[in-house]
Formats: C-alpha cells, sequence, structure tokens
C-alpha cells in the first residue's frame, strides 16, 4: 500500500500549520477578527439606520499629519471641541500643559497645568467648564480657563477620585462631555471600560457608576467623545489603530480603521490618543508625539 504520510508531506503540513496559526495570532493581535464581525455588520445596517449614524466609514481625511509646532516634546493626548469658542482642546502628558487649538490644527495657546501628574484626558463641559483626568493620580478636575490665562493651579479646583488604576499607568485614559445624558463618562486604558458620573456640566453629582457590559472589545482605549447630533459614543484605540462608534447602550455601529491607505490617510496613524467632532460632524484626531488630523464625511 502507498504511504499516506511521508516525512516530506508531513513537513509542509507542520509548515501549513504554523502559516496557519501565525496568521491567527497576527489576526488576533491587530483585531482582524473584530474587523470582519463589524464590517458583516455595517453592510447590513439599514440605509435609514446609516442616516442616523456618525457612519464612519464615509468620512475621509482632509487635513492628514499635520505637525504642531512647539508640542514635538510634550506628548499629545486626547482632544474635545469647544463649540462656544469653535475651537479644540488637548492635553499634554509628558509635560503638562493644557493647549488649545484651531480647528486646522494651528497652537492658539498653551496653558501651564500646576500640580498635575500626567494629565491624559481632557472634555468641555458647559459656561466654560473643562474637565481634565489625571493618569497617576487618579483624579477628574473640573477647570476653567478664560482667555489670557496662561497657568492653572490644580489646587484652585474642585478635585473627583476616580478610584484606584486596575494596572499600574493604565488608568484613566479618557473624558467625555454626553449633554444628551447630561454625564460625565470616563474610560479606564486597559482593561477597556467606560463608568459615569452624573453632571449638570459645571459639577460631578452623587456617585461614578460603571456602565453595564463589561470591559471594551478593544486592546486599549486611548480617547472617546460623544457625538452632539446622534448621541453615540466614538471610541478611540491606538494600539487597535481603529475608531469605534457605538450606540448609547454600548452596541457597535460603524468603525473607521486608522491604516496607511484606507479613509483618505496616506501613513498608518502612529498612536491616536484623542478624537472630537463639532456640530456639522467633522472628525478630529491627534496623535502622539503632534500630529493633527481632520476628517470629513
Amino acid at each position: 500500500m502507498p504511504r499516506i504520510f511521508t516525512p516530506k508531506r508531513n513537513r509542509w503540513l507542520l509548515g501549513l500549520l504554523l502559516v496557519l496559526l501565525a496568521s491567527y495570532a497576527v489576526a488576533v493581535v491587530l483585531h482582524w477578527d473584530d474587523r470582519l464581525r463589524w464590517s458583516l455588520a455595517e453592510w447590513a445596517t439599514p440605509a435609514k439606520e446609516r442616516a442616523n449614524a456618525v457612519w464612519l466609514p464615509a468620512y475621509r481625511a482632509d487635513i492628514d499629519a499635520k505637525p504642531m509646532p512647539g508640542l514635538e516634546t510634550d506628548e499629545a493626548s486626547d482632544l474635545s471641541y469647544d463649540p462656544s469658542s469653535k475651537t479644540l482642546y488637548s492635553v499634554m502628558g509628558k509635560h503638562p500643559f493644557l493647549v488649545q487649538l484651531s480647528l486646522e490644527g494651528e497652537v492658539l495657546r498653551k496653558i501651564e497645568l500646576v500640580g498635575w501628574a500626567n494629565p491624559e484626558g481632557v472634555a468641555v463641559l458647559e459656561d466654560g467648564h473643562i474637565a481634565i483626568t489625571d493618569e497617576r493620580s487618579q483624579l477628574l478636575t473640573i477647570v476653567t480657563a478664560p482667555p489670557g490665562v496662561t497657568s492653572l493651579n490644580i489646587k484652585d479646583f474642585p478635585q473627583f477620585p476616580l478610584g484606584k488604576a486596575r494596572e499600574k499607568n493604565k488608568g484613566t485614559e479618557a473624558v467625555a462631555w454626553d449633554a444628551q445624558g447630561q454625564r460625565v463618562l470616563f474610560g479606564q486604558e486597559r482593561p477597556a471600560f467606560l463608568e459615569s458620573w452624573r453632571s449638570n456640566g459645571t459639577t460631578l453629582l452623587g456617585q461614578p457608576m460603571t456602565l453595564a457590559g463589561g470591559p471594551l472589545d478593544l486592546r486599549n482605549l486611548s480617547g472617546m467623545d460623544v457625538d452632539r447630533r446622534t448621541g453615540h459614543l466614538l471610541l478611540v484605540s491606538a494600539d487597535s489603530h481603529l475608531i469605534l462608534e457605538t450606540d448609547s447602550a454600548g452596541k457597535p455601529v460603524s468603525y473607521m480603521t486608522l491604516l496607511g491607505h484606507f479613509n483618505g490617510l496616506g501613513q498608518t496613524i502612529p498612536r491616536a490618543e484623542g478624537v472630537a467632532t463639532d456640530e456639522q460632524g467633522t472628525l478630529y484626531v491627534i496623535s502622539e508625539p503632534n500630529l493633527f488630523y481632520r476628517f470629513k464625511h
């Protein structure tokens, strides 16, 4: 009888098995399995639901990897839109600063943050109030920064403890203001999960609550925003190289990859740390160390 398995055939089968295992490992690491699942869900989404969503696949970059001079060594982190001034705010984690930007990514002013250890999240609330989260101290501070102010001292503003980080240096990374829900959302980097705190837009009320649904299906959470038009969440994962849109209940709706040659990007966004949207739905992204991106529908 002929031999079914020969040393040569065994080596071929072993090589094929190793290739398949390596491909599966890469797919899991890069979240290609999640991308496929989300893509299938997108294709099955009715046109009416797409019209009522942010719908990230329709966005294309019109400002791609624009450097922000003077921030090269500061490590930009998180981004938030201010509807009253039509500007953006970001925080610098390595050298604590609050930075105000134009909608074209121009630096308008840098505000020194005295007393902050590692600011990682920023959210514009109401009436000139801005929430800043510090990953190292696990504090949320609500500040005001009127025109002309160049320095803020943490001692001059109310502070709210966010609890102990589950992993060292993997604490609260992102924060966003949900005007419709009258709550401040904040999220831990890894494992990625969200909590909420009732707010009137100027202070926090009651106690924080962990949102139902458990950990997010992301490798990490580096930034987030709440779209004013739909109430949907936009979640940025630097490690997964994507932005995920979910409804208010946390159900995935659409996603946008941040890899090069997709959605108008020339190169992969190195490390996306923040996302913001304005009233028209224009989407802004910031990346370490000092790169600015803008996407339009």
